[in-house]
């Protein structure tokens, strides 16, 4: 699943293609909004809050996420896309380029006054410019018996961490996925760590991981093998597509078990 980093660097893309251009047609491919038609819109920013992306005109606010498959791509018009045409379920033309977005899990069309619902439950952004690891700390604070591994994972309390970053938040920092949020030796340390490895990714691409995917090879701090655990799921380990894509890695010895 895309997660903050690529959710940032994909609104860039679409900021530079489309703000301040004036749509000259739209084609909504999903069957609430397929009567929709910006054409003569202009598009007047471009932003993302942790995995959901807005494409803004004066009047409304496109909203879309990627879920696990979707990807925006702009094409020069009359530019042979590079995904096939039945998975693009949004498309937005200017005059120069056609911005798409193919396998998209959500679209939808907002008032610019009902946007603020849609992330009202978050927690802050990591790459938000009112980004607050005092809030972010606050809430992970909640649920104390929480294991860290999974409150990462929810997005109630920081914005734009997923499977990836969770993974080499906590093995930066030292800290087995499964310890309680009321365990971490340092938890602010660790909010400030998943802020810095955010910004990274996002602003010097790409991210190459020191424990995500990297099972069975050696640690690159003691050189024992990276492990993968489901947390909180009870996939089997025959799984590999469970394992790969919601497993968290991590170093059985740089990362000892709580109470080890």
């Amino acid at each position: 699943m895309p997660e903050g980093d690529t959710v940032f660097l994909t609104a860039a893309r679409l900021r530079a293609a489309l703000e301040g251009k004036t749509l000259t047609g739209s084609d909504f491919r999903v069957p609430r909004y397929a009567t929709v038609d910006l054409r003569d819109e202009v598009v007047t920013s471009v932003g993302s809050y942790g995995k959901h992306l807005f494409i803004r005109t004066p009047t409304v606010s496109i909203h879309t996420h990627l879920k696990m498959e979707g990807s925006w791509r702009t094409f020069h018009c009359g530019q042979r896309w590079t995904k096939p045409r039945v998975t693009a379920r949004l498309v937005l033309r200017t005059d120069e380029v056609e911005a798409v977005g193919f396998s998209l899990g959500k679209v939808e069309v907002l008032r610019i006054d009902e946007e603020h619902q849609v992330i009202a439950h978050l927690g802050p952004d990591l790459l938000g410019q009112n980004w607050s690891v005092e809030e972010a700390v606050r809430r992970l604070q909640r649920y104390p018996d929480q294991p860290i591994g999974l409150a990462l994972l929810d997005q109630r309390n920081l914005a734009g961490i997923g499977n990836i970053y969770r993974s080499e938040i906590c093995f930066l920092r030292r800290v087995h996925p499964t310890t309680p949020v009321g365990a971490v030796p340092d938890l602010l340390a660790l909010v400030n760590e998943a802020h810095r490895v955010l910004t990274k990714a996002a602003h010097e691409p790409p991210w190459r991981p020191l424990a995500y995917g990297r099972t069975r090879r050696p640690c690159q701090r003691c050189g024992t093998p990276i492990v993968v655990h489901l947390l909180g799921d009870s996939a089997p380990d025959s799984d590999r597509i469970a394992h790969r894509e919601r497993g968290i890695y991590f170093c059985p010895r740089c990362q000892p078990a709580p109470g080890n």
